[in-house]
């Protein structure tokens, strides 16, 4: 497979036989045949060595073949199975036949492999021989893989909650982050000297495999055998028994065990598995120790041979029938816990009378049942004694076979379930497919595997937009094609292809899957609650703490109520299922996102992909932001990279069947996820540090000037003392006006009975409508306005100013609009004068209308569009607080009840 990134015929014949596989085979040939055509696609068929083989057909490579001896690889027969030989010597391993397999001697006999030179590398070798490493002089050094995995094993096992970690177990498996894998990759190059890129663990973290790796990439390659399959089962559907210590032939599917009599079977004949056991196929070929670059547009061969077997693992499910077509009653959910899966959970419960069991990792119930409570208080969502009653919690792990669950209670589940909802995914867009595997693609068909056993149950699988997250792609329709595998190069987007592929292989099987894609899970459009590992929210909280926004098709994101909704829906509605829906609402383009941010005040600058990248990365390099690391890493991440080349340069989603279904279930439309859905969460972004809304220190959206001229004298007495202020009023953005109703105010106030110099504003604010007009005292006189101003003089005194605008049931409504009643008093101390300050009338269209400036960096088209807005807004807010009193007014002149209230005794 090392010759497919370098012939592109070669990936077509494979893509053509996958895409075969997929339909359901390719000319009636078995998963075996198919399977051996794509290998074949992927080399030609080599010659056997003279003398050394007996013309029997080598189905594989055959690979760095030097010196007279040939390389052959998994032979049947009574030739050995010769590989990767440099010199006289040859590598004898994994024979069937007359010959034997050669591997881990005991006894006399050494265990010869990968010899170079005259001198032979001896290894694992007990009886008489001697297992030499390290040989200084004509013998090859050759290193100890099992070795350098356990050290490494031991370092990565700090970095983990249960301070250990098996050298075959994944390390994000076992509990370890992303910020652990960046601790681990350091780590390794303090202790042991490794210096192992962070791509290279979060593509596969098994300390087995980056122990190859690690030699492989130190010119050790001709040393080392492909990695062994992994000592530990492989959970979910598939539950294989312990290959370790077996060799396997590709051209049969029996297996001879070292040291064990051959069975019994025929060669050619798969022996029958255990009852209640599904062998997994295991990858044609071993994954290759050579590691694809980053930068290559193609997946690595490795992961393209694993998926090829993870989709042979759907032929092995059992056959079923179609459920009752009648809305279901006991309902498994996996992935409560997560984002969207917690809201599905509370719209379960809402919009069905469902008993609801949620699958959560845990140790025990009673952990399972405090971990699902706290992920639902964590986005804000009811976990009362009715919701409890109506959920039971499984202790359980997507990743184990049946679920983690014993056979007695796998059993009951099969009999007594009406439908399975799969919600639970390992979203990390930095991780590998082998690493994301097991959760996303064998826990999916762990899933498939509990829907057609026992009571047919329909399964409603979540899988994601990512499926078509190809750069270049043109459609992304519900019935469209998706990407090609080849060219999906982030590990998420492979495991999401993956599973669905395989869950369409299902239905052939009678299965009824519904497939349901959502785009990005934008935050809840009334709470606030969002995601921040999502790389929707990512990315907008990038877009308003920068100003800057990176020059893209499209983004397909919805908020998190509409997407649960809409797919509860399809859940509880039997002639919804078995389709596939796109739930990515209404794309938001380039333009709409500028102009929402503009709208809200933050006025974005737009850059390509590469300059808004390098922009992001340096700014957080620069401002550290903890909740954002992550988008740090997958900036930094040449495979994210291309995810999000993807995501933004993809067309639009289109969701045809999702609209029709919309409408027949009379569910709320979908709609933009524009800046007033986005409020809230922008807020809850804004209080975690995520995102900056705009202050009153930035650029201005939108400014004007207001002067008022009269006077003001001791309070009680007449106002004699002349007394003015020129003020400029601000918007920083419309979320004040929305938010708030406040208005920033800068200016001075020139007041000879304050001080001889004019006093500086140094805060100030202007509250439009406070408390929504509500009078003061019992009567008919409103607030229109509320002026609160810190002043400061020349000598550097403090004063404060107090201001209100009222409306009353009179006829000078002009002037209610102008004249600002005012007191001033030093800090600290009552009010010392009062007074009346008043607009006048030549200078209030001019200045608060006409002369209205907005920020220059928005186009005229926008300008205007601000103009308008306030100017709208303001109007409706004066005509609503000038209303209030005339209202009551008229209520008491038309009041013709005869009794009066013992409230209106003393009116």
């Amino acid at each position: 497979m090392r010759e497919m990134n370098e012939d592109a015929s070669v990936y077509a014949g494979q893509r053509a036989t996958a895409e075969g596989i997929e339909r359901g085979g390719v000319g009636g040939l078995s998963v075996d045949a198919l399977l051996a055509k794509v290998r074949k696609a992927a080399a030609p068929t080599p010659t056997g060595p003279d003398g050394g083989v007996a013309a029997t057909a080598v189905p594989d490579v055959v690979p760095d073949v030097e010196g007279p001896a040939a390389a052959v690889r998994d032979v049947e027969g009574p030739g050995a199975a010769v590989r990767d030989v440099e010199g006289p010597a040859a590598a004898v391993r994994d024979v069937e036949g007359p010959a034997a397999a050669v591997r881990d001697v005991e006894g006399p006999a050494a265990a010869v492999r990968d010899v170079e030179g005259p001198g032979a590398a001896v290894r694992d070798v007990e009886g008489p021989a001697a297992a030499v490493r390290d040989v200084e002089g004509p013998a090859a050094a050759v290193p100890d893989v099992a070795a350098l995995a356990a050290a490494i094993a031991a370092v990565a096992g700090r970095h983990l909650p249960e301070g250990r970690l098996s050298p075959d177990v994944d390390f994000f498996d076992a509990g370890g982050t992303s910020v652990g894998a960046v601790e681990l990759v350091a780590a390794l190059e303090d202790e042991l000297g490794m210096e192992i890129a962070l791509d290279d663990v979060f593509a596969d973290a098994r300390p087995t495999s980056l122990a190859h790796r690690r030699l492989s990439t130190a010119g050790a390659t001709a040393a080392l055998s492909a990695p062994a399959a992994s000592k530990t089962p492989t959970p979910g559907v598939m539950w294989a028994p312990d290959t370790a210590g077996t060799a396997r032939s590709e051209g049969t599917s029996a297996s001879v065990t070292v040291g064990s009599p051959p069975p019994s079977s025929t060669a050619g004949t798969r022996p029958a598995p255990a009852p209640g056991i599904l062998p997994v196929p295991a990858p044609r070929t071993a994954p290759a120790v050579a590691v694809t670059s980053a930068s290559s547009p193609t997946a690595r061969p490795e992961d393209l041979d694993q998926i090829l077997a993870d989709l042979a693992l759907a032929d092995r499910l059992p056959w079923t029938g179609d459920p009752e077509p009648l809305p279901p009653r006991r309902i498994l959910l996996t992935g409560a816990t997560g984002f969207l899966g917690s809201h599905m959970l509370l719209d379960l419960l809402r919009h069905s009378d469902a008993h609801v069991y949620c699958l959560v990792r845990a140790a025990d119930e009673e952990a399972a049942l405090g971990r699902l409570g706290e992920a639902l208080k964590r986005y804000e969502l009811p976990w009362s004694s009715e919701v409890r009653r109506r959920v039971t919690v499984l202790p359980g792990d997507i990743r184990r076979p049946h679920l983690g669950l014993s056979d007695e209670l796998w059993t009951t589940l099969t009999h007594e379930l009406d439908s399975v909802v799969g919600v639970a995914a390992a979203v990390d867009f930095l991780r590998g497919y082998q690493s994301l595997r097991q959760s996303n693609v064998v826990g999916s068909l762990t899933l498939a595997e509990l829907a057609a056993t026992g009571r047919p149950k329909p399964l409603h699988h979540i899988s994601s937009i990512a499926v078509f997250n190809e750069v270049g792609i043109t459609a992304m329709g519900e019935d469209d094609p998706l990407a090609h595998v080849d060219r999906l190069v982030a590990g998420y987007d492979q495991t999401k292809w993956a599973a669905e592929v395989a869950l369409r292989r299902a239905r052939d099987h009678g299965l009824i899957v519904t497939a349901l894609r959502p785009g990005g899970i934008g935050g809840h459009t009334r709470t606030g609650a969002y995601n921040p590992q999502d790389l929707s929210s990512g990315l907008l909280s990038a877009f308003g703490r920068f100003r800057t926004v990176p020059a893209f098709s499209h983004l397909n994101a919805a908020p998190v109520d509409w997407v649960s909704r809409v797919a509860v829906g399809v859940v509880c509605e039997p002639d919804a299922w078995g389709y596939d829906y796109n739930l990515t609402g209404v794309p938001n383009t380039l333009d709409d996102v500028v102009r929402d941010m503009a709208l809200g005040g933050m006025h974005v600058r737009v850059q390509d992909w590469d300059e808004w990248r390098t922009h992001a990365l340096a700014r957080l390099e620069a401002e550290p932001v903890p909740e954002l690391s992550f988008l740090t890493r997958v900036l930094q991440s040449p495979t994210a990279l291309r995810l999000c080349e993807a995501t933004l340069k993809g067309p639009a989603a289109t969701a045809e069947r999702t609209a029709a279904l919309v409408e027949a279930l009379g569910l709320r439309p979908a709609a933009r996820y524009d800046a007033q859905a986005q409020l809230r969460t922008f807020e809850r972004l804004a209080q975690d540090g995520l995102a900056r809304l705009p202050h009153k220190d930035d650029q201005p959206y939108l400014w004007f000037s207001e002067t008022t001229e009269g006077g003001v004298g001791p309070v009680g007495a007449s106002a004699e003392t002349p007394c003015s202020m020129r003020l400029t009023l601000s918007l920083a953005s419309m979320y004040q006006l929305v938010k708030e109703r406040r208005v920033d105010v800068t200016g001075e106030l020139t007041c000879a009975a304050v001080h001889p110099e004019p006093l500086v504003v140094e805060h100030g604010d202007v509250w439009i409508r406070p408390e929504e007009g509500i009078p003061q005292r019992h009567g008919t006189r409103h607030r229109l306005l509320s002026y609160r101003l810190v002043l400061r003089d020349a000598d550097g005194g403090r004063w404060w100013l107090e201001g209100h605008k009222y409306a009353r049931a009179r006829r000078d409504v002009w002037r209610q609009t102008r004249a600002l009643t005012v007191e001033i008093g030093r800090e600290g101390a009552p009010a010392a004068l009062a007074g009346e300050l008043v607009v006048p009338a030549e200078s209030y269209l001019r200045d608060q209308v006409d002369g209205i400036k907005v920020d220059p960096r928005l186009t005229s088209q926008e300008k205007r569009a601000a103009k308008l807005t306030w100017l709208a807004w303001f109007g409706l807010e004066m005509g609503r607080g000038l209303l209030g009193p005339f209202a009551r007014a008229a209520a008491d002149l038309l009041d013709l009840r005869r009794t009066t209230t013992p409230s209106e005794h003393h009116r």
